[in-house]
């Protein structure tokens, strides 16, 4: 491995402040956003600084090059051995990457237990039956999902009476446009258990889906949740 030319003055490394504006990967990140930025400056970041002569960027990208470019190699590098292989990373620079790549584990981890793919109605009921079963009062919920029909985001839009909940329409396609939903899937409970849907209900539907068309945002459908069981309007072929 080659390693890395030592310069006795100045005794401070160069910091991601002392860079170019140009150069600067946190000013990037607030222009751009952070998914703009190359590994090379999001291990800046993480680093802080680097070797005295040679900017924490370089001394970045020195890195990945020895890594084949491949974050998976870094990652699987143990605190001491990459404090132990690379001249300029301290003890407090390899606990700082390694806690951002385990903080990236985590999350993969997380989103896989809370995005999950929604393959049916009963994907929706399983998920949503304990906390709507057995309301004493009517709610409307919306799951937001991905092209891939995974859950990026799940809503209550509207509160009621026993019989009844108000659903404002304009609010739900804002919802959706403000959080770049392709696909819906409307859910409320109805208290009194029966499973047939409403006349109410089925305006409702109507107006939600023709809505959402128009933003060519998928409703995949729509399930009345109750202490007996589900109805679903996709599964009984009315949408």
């Amino acid at each position: 491995m080659k390693e890395y030319e030592s310069i006795a003055t100045p005794t401070e490394g160069t910091r991601v402040a002392d860079l170019d504006v140009s150069d600067k990967p946190r000013e990037k990140a607030l222009r751009q956003g952070i998914a703009a930025l190359s590994n090379a400056e999001l291990l800046a970041i993480v680093f802080g600084s680097g070797l005295p002569g040679r900017s924490v960027v370089d001394l970045s990208r020195d890195i990945l090059r020895d890594n084949d470019n491949r974050l998976s190699r870094l990652a699987r590098m143990s605190i001491h051995e990459v404090v132990k292989k690379y001249k300029g990373i301290g003890d407090a620079k390899a606990i700082s990457l390694a806690a951002a790549f385990e903080l990236g584990a985590r999350c993969a981890v997380d989103m896989k237990q809370l995005d999950p793919q929604i393959t049916g109605s009963n994907s929706i009921y399983e998920r949503l039956r304990g906390q709507m079963a057995l309301l004493n009062y009517e709610e409307f919920r919306i799951v937001h999902l991905s092209r891939a029909n995974r859950i990026i985001f799940e809503e209550t839009v509207s509160r009621g009476g026993t019989a009844s909940t108000l659903v404002d329409v304009k609010l739900v396609m804002k919802s959706a446009i403000d959080k770049l939903s392709s696909a819906l899937i409307f859910v409320h409970n109805h208290p009194s258990g029966n499973l047939n849907p409403s006349v109410a209900d089925d305006k409702l539907t109507k107006q939600l889906k023709s809505a959402a068309e128009l933003l060519d945002i998928r409703v995949l459908d729509h399930i009345i949740i109750t202490s007996q069981g589900y109805y679903s309007y996709a599964d009984n072929g009315r949408l």
